[in-house]
């Protein structure tokens, strides 16, 4: 059994997302039927919704279009990661309304795509501490060289349980291990820190060439052990449209050597403990 932590959902006729125009390989619907049916053959039992930076009016209305495809007979769909904007005003009455939704099961705000000190925000900070003695988990999407404000972040809020997407974001292209093996030892060292193996097909040479990802992906696993790794497609980022069995035969492949405890601990056992999906 497989449970995929980090599954987004384009669908144009419904939602708005600013970005898309700037990558043409995704700048379409990419909906629940087509990941589904796929899914399903591949062993997929559940899943869990990643928020896909919709625009920001739009953020309530993304978890629930998501939760109108979990209610119908037979989804995989199990709970969602949502949008959220902690440098606003605005979040903790956001907070306190997602309190009374089950199906959001946490937040992320990519922090990539924004100016490095924005977390570095007193707003910013506050409002992440709010999450703590909630249920909420909150994901942590950032370059390798801004690992260390996210290792801020997780000591900021102990108790509360970050999530590391995409083995960090390791520049597997560019061959660049530096500063990212270094900082990854130094995020895992946190204990309220997972990390989620995911999107790192995206990054690699020649498509998902397993050499190019092996190094990152086996860093990762050494560094925050099995027992604190989940495991998520990225479907469609990671393949910029492509399937979702390119995706699955690689983590196969990467995880082949692990004893079968490890491999149900990576592809299911973790989600089921960190989310509580099934």
């Amino acid at each position: 059994m497989i449970i995929d932590t980090h599954l987004h959902l384009i669908d144009k006729s419904a939602l708005n997302y600013p970005w898309l125009a700037g990558v043409p390989a995704l700048d379409r619907d990419f909906l629940y039927a087509t990941y589904a049916a796929e899914a399903k053959r591949v062993g997929v039992a559940a899943s869990l919704h990643m928020e896909v930076d919709v625009d920001p009016a739009e953020i309530e209305l993304e978890t629930r279009e998501v939760a109108r495809l979990a209610g119908e007979p037979g989804s995989l769909l199990k709970g969602a990661i949502a949008a959220c904007r902690p440098e606003d005003e605005g979040f903790a009455a956001y907070l306190e309304r997602q309190e009374e939704n089950a199906f959001v099961k946490g937040f992320r705000r990519v922090l990539h795509v924004v100016t490095d000190d924005l977390s570095e925000q007193p707003l910013f900070r506050e409002n992440v501490k709010r999450l703590s003695g909630t249920r909420f988990t909150f994901d942590l999407c950032v370059l390798p060289h801004q690992i260390p404000k996210a290792i801020a972040l997780a000591d900021l809020a102990p108790d509360v349980q970050f999530i590391l997407d995409h083995c960090g974001v390791p520049d597997i292209k560019g061959h660049a291990e530096h500063p990212w093996r270094d900082h990854m030892t130094e995020i895992a060292r946190h204990p309220n820190v997972v990390a989620k193996i995911s999107g790192v097909v995206a990054y690699a040479e020649e498509d998902w060439a397993l050499d190019s990802i092996r190094p990152y992906v086996e860093h990762t696993i050494s560094v925050f052990g099995w027992d604190r790794v989940v495991w998520g497609s990225d479907w469609p980022v990671c393949t910029l449209g492509g399937n979702l069995s390119t995706w699955v035969a690689a983590t196969q492949a990467l995880i082949e050597g692990c004893s079968p405890q490890e491999r149900r601990k990576l592809l299911s056992g973790n989600a089921q403990r960190i989310w509580n999906l099934i």
